[in-house]
């Protein structure tokens, strides 16, 4: 059910060149407040991430790509060490995980299991993020990874130990939110 107290007064389109950014003019309302925002609000679809570990060797497989936004806000390399990820386009959580795992790493994995969702940046973009954990094998590599040549993915893969995956987050290497919040979650569920 919405919220009685929220009224969207109007939805202008800024732009839909890549994702969509609306102007949204909206009234928020309570016992002691009635007031009209304007707040410019980001639409690029949900998504989803995945942290491969394999729990014999206490490996994980992250991924490192260079990120526009990081790099115009002070990234002097713009390279970003994250953990598998993508939007939903047309699929369910579980399958752009699964997907996304295999183009971008090369594993195809079967199993993974739903950690949380979380919406990464509430304030103005509209994505909610689907948070998975997936154990992998060599057996289960079927190509070098890298991401799609169509999508201009120039993706490297990276096999780390827990330790030194974890140790990138102290150092300040991994700075990703959905990473750090996957690693987290391996180190507290005793996953590597």
């Amino acid at each position: 059910m919405k919220n009685p107290d929220i009224e969207i007064k109007n939805i202008q389109l800024l732009s839909d060149n890549y994702y969509i950014l609306n102007k949204v003019t909206f009234g928020y309302k309570t016992e002691t407040v009635n007031e009209t925002h304007n707040r410019e609000v980001y639409d690029r679809g949900n998504g989803a991430a995945i942290l491969l570990y394999n729990l014999a060797k206490k490996t994980v497989i992250l991924t490192r790509q260079f990120r526009l936004p990081t790099y115009l806000n002070g990234n002097t390399s713009g390279m970003m060490i994250e953990v598998c990820a993508g939007l939903l386009d047309q699929d369910n959580p579980e399958g752009c995980v699964i997907r996304e795992a295999e183009e971008e790493t090369g594993y195809r994995v079967t199993k993974v299991d739903k950690v949380m969702q979380t919406y990464m940046s509430p304030g103005a973009v509209t994505e909610i993020l689907h948070l998975f954990v997936g154990e992998y094998n060599e057996q289960m590599k079927i190509s070098e990874g890298g991401g799609l040549e169509e999508e201009q993915e120039h993706i490297e893969v990276l096999e780390l130990s827990f330790d030194e995956a974890f140790a990138m987050i102290e150092s300040g290497e991994i700075v990703d939110a959905k990473s750090i919040l996957l690693l987290q979650h391996a180190k507290i569920k005793g996953l590597v």
